[in-house]
């Protein structure tokens, strides 16, 4: 891992997410692909209305040999933090030691359909890791915070897991680059990932130089194809729940309309999702996603890499996913390697 803001060179890391509403045998030859063409790490997204990420992870780790895997992202709300740190912990057992762990606060509204109290994110998110690190660490663990756990350990060998914490706030930000080994911030665009990037500045002040290098990565919603239209069009979706969740701070940056912004999230709310991908405007898709063809593609990752070590190439990678992840590839080969002045 790298500090924050270092120069694009040949340790950047390149992440993909991998999102388990495929069956799984799909998802472990994805993963397979990835690895094959040069990927880092491959997270699996967590939503209740998918398969469990977990078991895909399983069956992803059985398909490859060298990529890191893990979570991305888990919350500790829908299951206990203790039943994550094992699961999490398993998952790197059976890769060899490829395990990373991806864990945020999780959807405010989408954990609402669950009847899930969504209370004290930060403080829920930050302990959950650290008392994963002990259960980790072979230790037998008594917590009382936002959950408890009482002579809580896992039946497993120790293991080192590295920590991503999903953020996109100032203080999830800021908390992640204080203790956890790397983050995951929601966003595509230059103008947010160089905002995001100053919050870590602050949290990495503050940063305990026991705890190693820290990573930051962008956590991008990315849809490439050969035809930019259909790179747009298959857009729209994660575009409509990004625009529906975002902050005004956010929406004002992008100079998107709040009342454009509110029928797309009101449309999401009700279900009506035709109805708010429709809604989905250019400038949406421009904020909040890096769409078009493997040279625009090519030329958003350079620029998203003037503010963090690595990208993740998000959800919906294109109309065609084993195309995407080969031109994904190919946009990654053409980002300027060369040391920024």
């Amino acid at each position: 891992m790298t500090n924050a803001n270092t120069s694009v060179d040949d340790e950047t890391t390149w992440g993909i997410e991998l999102t388990p509403e495929h069956p799984l045998d799909r998802m472990a030859d994805l993963a397979a692909l990835a690895e094959d063409e040069g990927f880092d790490v491959a997270f699996a997204s967590s939503h209740y209305f998918n398969r469990d990420p977990f078991v895909a992870l399983s069956q992803m780790a059985d398909a490859t040999d060298s990529i890191r895997l893990g979570p991305g992202i888990v919350n500790p709300y829908e299951t206990h933090p203790v039943k994550l740190a094992s699961q999490t912990a398993t998952v790197d057992e059976i890769s060899d030691g490829r395990g990373v762990f991806g864990v945020g606060a999780g959807d405010r509204s989408t954990l609402a359909n669950l009847g899930v109290e969504h209370e004290r994110p930060l403080r829920r998110v930050l302990e959950t890791f650290d008392v994963a690190r002990d259960l980790w660490a072979g230790e037998t663990v008594t917590h009382e915070g936002t959950f408890t756990a009482r002579d809580a350990s896992l039946n497993l060998d120790e293991r080192e897991i590295p920590v991503y914490v999903g953020a996109q706030g100032p203080h999830m930000l800021r908390m992640s680059a204080k203790h956890a080994d790397g983050v995951l911030i929601n966003a595509a665009h230059p103008d947010d990932l160089e905002w995001a990037a100053g919050q870590l500045e602050k949290g990495l002040d503050d940063r305990s130089s026991d705890r190693g290098e820290f990573e930051a990565l962008a956590f991008a919603s990315v849809s490439v194809a050969a035809d930019e239209d259909a790179a747009r069009e298959a857009a729209r979706p994660p575009v409509a729940f990004i625009v529906g969740g975002a902050a005004e701070p956010v929406l004002e940056r992008h100079d998107i309309d709040r009342d454009a912004a509110s029928a797309v999230g009101e449309a999401v709310e009700r279900g009506d999702l035709q109805e708010a991908f429709g809604q989905v405007t250019p400038a949406m898709i421009d904020a909040f996603c890096i769409a078009g063809t493997t040279e625009t593609v090519a030329e958003r990752f350079d620029a998203a890499l003037e503010h963090v070590d690595g990208l993740v190439v998000g959800s919906p990678l294109g109309p065609n996913l084993e195309d995407a992840i080969e031109r994904a590839s190919d946009a990654i080969e053409r980002v300027d390697r060369s040391p920024s002045s």
